[in-house]
């Protein structure tokens, strides 16, 4: 049988009103009777009801999460599912819960977060990507709900974020390959709607003008998709270029066992003759043959602080619009001269 208020407040020995104002952390109640209501909640097994709760407290306890607009290919990238955890364990310590937005395009996409955000279901939101046009940024700030931004967005001042600092994450593999005696280095990467893109293409950039090697866009390749397929094809390209390129920065682990594929079937060694670091350091980098070296982003981290951030705009105490979680590259099979 479920309990109700009333018998709450009988065993407490307080008014039915004074057990509502418990539930919804009145500053108006004393810390003497709190407890006394509250044990009486605990002893009966007496739990608030959720919407309730909200109405009172004009709060909903939930974090809203924006995903890319294609969730499917999203979920087979093992960044998404590690961040998502990360915020989820911040939300619980917290007591917030979790509601999911997807979309398979852009106008789906809006409109779920306008259907999330308006219908009063969520406190804030967490975008798990920053892109240049970013729609969905733009619409939560005209509703002006809080918002957090997994990835630094473009007009970062405005806007609360939590990100690497992967234009310098970038520059250290680029520079690290060069200091293993190569000139002739590619980079791939996937959509430059994407800043993250930009951010380590910018880096890569800044390295080869650091030590005077010449640039070859010839050796930049952007793909629509961050998928091991594309990458295949492009190094397959580019391998059968007069001066193929020595090395590879790729910006994703899934885009970097295409470009092992497209090595090995082309006969050549690794990393005797292309080295090869990557982006993301997911569980089967090191599972691989051979094993892919490649950068710790912290994916965890990343959505672990993006929680702890949303939580505190929404009670209005963050003192702080960005954390940058620090990156460090795993050494594998794909590098020499560790």
């Amino acid at each position: 049988m479920k309990i109700t208020i009333k018998e709450v407040a009988k065993k407490a020995g307080v008014s039915p009103s004074t057990v509502s104002r418990v539930i919804s952390d009145s500053p108006r109640i004393s810390k003497e009777t709190k407890k006394i209501v509250r044990e009486a909640m605990e002893s009966l097994g007496y739990h608030p009801n959720a919407i309730a709760r909200s109405l009172v407290n004009k709060s909903t306890n939930t974090i809203g999460v924006v995903m890319p607009k294609s969730t499917e290919s999203a979920f087979l990238n093992p960044f998404f599912p590690e961040a998502l955890s990360g915020v989820a364990a911040a939300a619980h310590e917290k007591d917030y819960c979790i509601l999911l937005s997807t979309g398979k395009t852009e106008e789906e996409q809006i409109k779920s977060i306008e259907s999330i955000v308006m219908s009063g279901r969520v406190d804030g939101i967490i975008l798990t990507y920053s892109s240049v046009d970013n729609a969905a940024l733009e619409t939560l700030k005209k509703l002006n709900t809080p918002v957090v931004v997994i990835g630094k967005p473009l007009n970062s001042k405005e806007t609360l974020y939590v990100d690497n600092d992967n234009v310098q994450a970038s520059f250290d593999v680029t520079e690290k390959l060069i200091k293993n005696g190569h000139k002739k280095i590619a980079f791939i990467c996937g959509p430059y709607e994407f800043v993250v893109s930009l951010d380590r293409l910018d880096g890569y950039l800044n390295a080869l003008r650091k030590y005077n090697i010449p640039i070859n866009k010839q050796y930049i390749k952007e793909h629509s998709e961050y998928l091991k397929e594309e990458a295949y094809e492009s190094t397959i390209k580019l391998l059968d270029m007069k001066e193929h390129p020595t090395a590879f920065v790729v910006t994703d682990d899934v885009m970097a066992f295409g470009v092992l594929d497209a090595v090995k079937e082309k006969g050549l060694k690794i990393p005797e003759d292309i080295e090869i670091i990557s982006f993301n350091n997911i569980p089967s980098s090191e599972l691989i043959n051979p094993s892919l070296t490649s950068v710790e982003i912290n994916a965890y981290s990343l959505g672990y602080e993006a929680a702890k951030l949303i939580i505190e705009a929404i009670k209005g105490e963050n003192e702080q619009n960005k954390i940058i979680v620090p990156t460090k590259i795993i050494y594998r099979e794909t590098f020499k001269n560790k």
